[in-house]
Formats: C-alpha cells, structure tokens, sequence
C-alpha cells in the first residue's frame, strides 16, 4: 500500500507503486540491442523487440490477423 509522491495516487501493493514510479523518473535501463531506443521496462523492451524479429504471436480468432501486441486484437 502507498502513495506516488509525484502525483499522488494511491496503489494496494508496493510492487505496483514500485511500477508506476518508473514513469515519473527519467531512467531507462533497459537497451535494444538492434536500435539502442531505451525502455523503462525490460516488457516494452521485450515488446519493442518484436518490430526487429516481426513475431506476431497473437492471432484474431475472428480473421486469423497477426498482432504483436495481445491489446491490438
């Protein structure tokens, strides 16, 4: 449980405030390999990847189209 002392909202884990501070601060830690663009976390990263590789792992059962992204469906 806490609060975001940048913006004040509230969270019932102190994992998901961990999570959200990382927005507020200015640091990127994690690096694409191919490109060198920057990512505060190692999922975008993970994410970001797949414009290099073109993986589409999700499929619409509707149409059958490929996303690289399960939020594009």
């Amino acid at each position: 449980p806490g609060e975001c002392p940048d913006c004040g909202e509230t969270f019932s884990q102190s994992s998901e405030l961990a999570k959200h501070q990382q927005l507020h601060a200015d640091e990127r830690p994690y690096a694409c390999a191919m490109c060198s663009k920057r990512f505060r976390r190692s999922s975008d990263l993970v994410i970001h990847l797949r414009v290099h590789t073109g993986e589409r792992p999700y499929k619409c059962p509707q149409c059958g189209k490929r996303f690289s992204r399960s939020s594009d469906l």
